[in-house]
């Protein structure tokens, strides 16, 4: 078991973690989630006695780690990748660990093998792709068959099928009895591995629960709810029903209903009582995800802001019409995430509308161009780079007069030469 008591860590004036306690169990794998820069490398750091702690402490079986009789036999880890001189093979490199630690070189080729790097075991690491050398990491903590092992993004580089076998190891190793401690940024992988989790942001502790309290406790689930489309009276009903019932209706872009507050028996009765027909009728459950982003949304210190592009934009041709912009996956949703009961203060993450890079578009505006100038209303897809035509300049001192109409006799110009066909083409 890894226990940590009141651990903090400073950097001259950065405190990268303060007063952080918990504790990881043996028979379980443990989820350690946190934005960038929370301080989970530097906890886990700590907890293998790479950086000493300013305050508090951390042990593992009850022991801090440098006081661990041959520690590498009873803990493995996995940190960074790359730690491996590029000029040894994969075999040589577990051999020179495993020696140091009196491990039976028999144990490096069967760790090779069960990591599936037995074909390139005489090759030099230095020519490997990122998840190989994630597969050889793992590899080296397993090697001494301990039973603490601490992975940091193990599945960083690896293919679906490398995904599925970290996972599937990750849920083997904790079924042995032993302690499995795991940091990744991947929620769909958490959700579907760890059974306990322990969320930090900016280094202090903001929850330590499984995975599904974690899930209730930081998200609502709601209902969706579609009437006919042709019947827009029918949706106003069941909005009235629904609110005076005691439920939050929020529309959304779809043209369907977003109710909370009721449950969906709850919902086809008064949908029932109110003579109105529904469409759909269907629970939205709460992702991982979701409550992880509810939850960590005030400790994120990396944000990424807007492309403003300032003096990059070129200048359209005289004439041009900006081409459409290309609709984006999600953009324009009234609400993200699902807002919590209003008991809980909760409200909808309110999303942009439909606008080049989350700029609203101006009312009646037609389709957002690409340079966040609306389009002409009714422009067609026409060539954005295509030239007007110029006119002829009229003399200023008397009007144009009217062009002669061309004499029978007039030979008719050639036509101009199709570009389209191979032999003009240049």
């Amino acid at each position: 078991m890894i226990e940590a008591v009141g651990l903090t860590k400073r950097y001259g004036a950065k405190t990268a973690v303060y007063n952080l306690s918990f504790q990881v169990r043996p028979g379980a794998v443990t989820g350690f989630l946190g934005p960038n820069g929370s301080g989970k490398s530097t906890t886990m750091r700590m907890i293998l006695g790479l950086d000493n702690p300013s305050a508090g402490h951390v042990t593992i079986g009850g022991f801090p780690y440098r006081r661990l009789p041959n520690a590498p036999r009873q803990v493995g880890a996995l940190l960074d990748a790359k730690a491996v001189h590029g000029g040894r093979s994969a075999r040589n490199h577990l051999l020179s660990l495993a020696q140091l630690s009196g491990i039976p070189a028999r144990r490096v080729d069967e760790v090779l093998g069960v990591v599936g790097l037995q074909d390139v075991a005489r090759k030099r690491s230095k020519g490997f792709s990122l998840g190989m050398g994630q597969r050889l990491g793992i590899a080296a903590a397993l090697l001494g068959d301990p039973q603490v092992l601490l992975f940091d993004e193990p599945v960083n580089g690896l293919d679906p099928e490398g995904i599925l076998w970290v996972r599937n190891l990750m849920k083997a190793l904790a079924a042995e009895g032993r302690t499995v401690f795991v940091s990744s940024h991947l929620m769909s992988e958490m959700a579907l591995t760890a059974d306990h989790l322990i969320v930090i942001g900016r280094g202090q502790l903001l929850a330590d629960q499984s995975v599904k309290d974690f899930i209730s406790h930081n998200s609502a689930d709601f209902a969706r709810v579609r009437t006919p489309e042709t019947e827009p009276q029918q949706r106003e009903k069941l909005t009235a029903a629904l609110t005076e019932a005691g439920g939050q209706v929020l529309p959304e872009q779809d043209g369907a209903l977003r109710v909370t507050g009721l449950p969906l028996p709850r919902i086809s009765d008064l949908a029932h009582s109110a003579d109105v027909r529904l469409w759909e009728l269907s629970p939205h459950q709460a992702s991982l995800e979701e409550a992880y982003m509810r939850m960590t949304q005030g400790a994120v210190d990396y944000r990424s802001t807007v492309d403003q592009k300032a003096g990059l934009q070129q200048q359209l041709p005289p004439g041009a019409v900006p081409p459409p912009q290309m609709p984006v996956a999600g953009q324009g949703q009234p609400g993200w995430y699902p807002p919590l009961p209003p008991q809980q203060g909760g409200q909808p993450f309110a999303m942009p509308q439909s606008g080049p890079y989350g700029a609203p578009p101006a009312p009646g505006a037609g389709a957002p161009g690409p340079y966040g100038a609306p389009a002409a209303p009714g422009a067609t897809d026409a060539n954005p780079y295509a030239q007007a035509p110029a006119a002829a300049p009229a003399p200023a001192s008397a009007p144009a007069p009217a062009p002669a109409a061309a004499p029978e006799s007039a030979p008719t110009p050639a036509p101009a030469a199709d570009l389209t066909k191979p032999e003009d083409a240049r």
